[in-house]
Formats: C-alpha cells, structure tokens, sequence
C-alpha cells in the first residue's frame, strides 16, 4: 500500500492506518514515537518542519508542501501591503488562510524521538487522516534531509491513543503533555522524581519552545498551530495552566494519574 502525494508522486506506507473506531468531537491523547527509539528531530530546523508540517497537514484537502510555501509566502505578502493602504472598507478583503481542517490540535509537545498531541476529531476518521499525512510528509522530509535509505516503517507501529473522557482526565493530560521535556533535563524523573523542581519549570517555562505551552501561558510562541480557547477556559486561562504545571512538579498531583495517561 501506498501513499499518494498531490503532485501524484507515491510514497512507501509509513505506518500502518486499518481504520479504528475514534468518534468525532471526542479528545484523544496521541503519541507517535520513530521505530527503534531513534531521532526524529536532529536539530533546530527539523523541529521547525515539524511544526510546519502539524499546521499544513492539518487540512482534509491535498496539500503539497512546496506548493503551500508559495501560497503562504504570497498570501503574507498581501496581507502585510493591505494593512499598510487599507481604510475600514478593506477589513473584508482580509481573508485567513483556509484549510478544511481535519482535527483540532488542543496541545502538543516534541521529544527528540516521538511527539505528544491531544486532538479533538472533526471529521469522520479526521484523526486518521491526519496522522498518515503529517507522518508521511514529515518521514519523506527527513529521509530526504539526510539521505538514508530505509526500507519498512519509519514510525513504530500505528500511532497510540487515549480516549479523554471527564474534565479530570483532561486537566491531567495537559499537565503529562507539557512537562514530558523535563526528562530532556532530568531523565528517569518519572520513576525518581524531579531533583531540582525551580529548574525544571524555569526549563519549560523560559527554555524549552518546542511545545504549545508558551502559547498557554501567555507567550506568544506558535499560537496558529493549537485551538486554545476551550483548554484556557478549563484550566483557568493563562495563569491556571502556568499553576497546573507548576504545582504538579512540586508534587501537589500524584504520579499515578501520569501513569494512566502517559503511553509510555
């Protein structure tokens, strides 16, 4: 079985996607994780392609990404000259950049061998669809990048999910999700404990951007990619989700609840 690209091109499957049983306007915990525990993220440009890559692969139409970066490029380009001319009759002419998206991407985080994403599906197999796309795209970019020949899966296995089902397990996944870095600074601190608590929050609070939580704290970061609106209300906005992660890491929640949550 293949994938197909827009411009036709067909692509070795890179995980395998039988349909499963995801219901729209439910929120699913998602990991996917790179086979044998390697490198999905190398250095600081990979990790920008995966952020462009979950913003343009969330669309039910055919993306190409060469042909987006085109758009996009003329699409700001307009965009910045109207803003400098326009009266208020011009508000109109103003449109956003359209997709027909698939899921909404409530929040995520990269790690250097896997991602953590927590969706809420929009559209029949919406979760699915995304998933194949943003692993697919992102596998043949770095193949590609670094020239490696591989045969077989990219990804290990199928993508992994939780079904998110009380506001309990939502707050809780929030925090699992925004504090998976800390490992980056403190590993096994999961089964240890954090040693040092200041540091791991000043980590993902001043350090660590390769997730959604600068954008829910305040901190404008990459504030297109996530729906943010129904998690701010939740938490208690900015200040609730910056408390939630704080007071988890000095041991206000209990571990057992990660341990649920936590697909590891």
């Amino acid at each position: 079985m293949v994938f197909a690209g827009s411009s036709g091109k067909t692509y070795p499957k890179l995980m395998p996607h039988q349909p499963r049983e995801l219901v729209n306007g439910e929120i699913y915990h998602i990991v996917l994780r790179r086979i044998g525990e390697k490198n999905l993220f190398r250095n600081t440009d990979d990790y920008f392609r995966g952020i462009f890559c979950l913003y343009e692969f969330n669309n039910n139409n055919p993306v190409e990404i060469k042909q987006r970066r085109i758009e996009r490029a003329k699409f700001k380009k307009y965009v910045e000259q109207l803003k400098r001319t326009r009266t208020a009759a011009d508000e109109n002419l103003i449109e956003k950049d359209k997709r027909d998206l698939l899921v909404e991407i409530l929040d995520f985080s990269f790690m250097p061998n896997h991602i953590h994403l927590l969706l809420r599906q929009l559209k029949d197999r919406g979760i699915s669809k995304f998933m194949l796309k943003l692993g697919s795209g992102y596998a043949v970019y770095y193949q590609r990048k670094y020239k490696l020949k591989m045969k077989g899966h990219f990804f290990q296995d199928r993508f992994t999910s939780v079904h998110i089902k009380t506001e309990e397990q939502l707050k809780t996944v929030f925090v699992y999700i925004h504090t998976n870095p800390i490992s980056l600074i403190e590993p096994k601190w999961k089964e240890k404990g954090i040693k040092n608590p200041e540091k791991a929050i000043k980590f993902l609070e001043e350090k660590y951007r390769w997730s959604s939580f600068f954008d829910y704290i305040g901190k404008k970061n990459f504030p297109s990619v996530t729906s943010r609106d129904f998690l701010l209300e939740i938490m208690g906005g900015d200040d609730g989700c910056r408390k939630a992660v704080e007071d988890w890491i000095r041991y206000k929640g209990e571990i057992k609840k990660f341990k649920d949550l936590s697909l590891e």
